[in-house]
């Protein structure tokens, strides 16, 4: 079973930053789209931000200015910079890999961590 490992969540003061990661040891995902997810209590998962193969990156609304995403392909990861941290990001944040192929698509997903923003 592929597993993508994910690393740098924590509590963090309102105002904080915190860097996030993602990788994998078992499949090459260069030609993947990556892209971080978060889910709160009670609300459906919703996107953060995604990055396409080719670097082309979109952010929620909710995100825009405040986080970064990135890839190094040489490292087969995934990295998610997150400034400015507000107590409505406190999540449990999932890092995705996707590849759609002939109108197939397969996901790959993080194990899950605790985002918490809180003073």
């Amino acid at each position: 079973q592929v597993q993508l490992v994910e690393a740098g969540g924590g509590l963090v003061q309102p105002g904080g930053s915190l860097r996030r990661s993602c990788t994998s040891s078992q499949i090459n995902f260069r030609i993947y789209a990556r892209g971080w997810y978060r889910q709160a209590p009670g609300k459906q998962r919703e996107l953060v931000a995604a990055i396409t193969s080719g670097g082309s990156t979109n952010y929620a609304d909710s995100v825009k200015d405040r986080f970064t995403i990135s890839r190094d392909n040489a490292k087969n990861t995934v990295y998610l910079q997150m400034n400015n941290l507000k107590p409505e990001d406190t999540a449990v944040y999932y890092c995705n890999a996707r590849r759609e192929f002939l109108g197939i698509k397969t996901d790959y997903w993080g194990q899950g961590t605790q985002v918490t923003v809180s003073s």
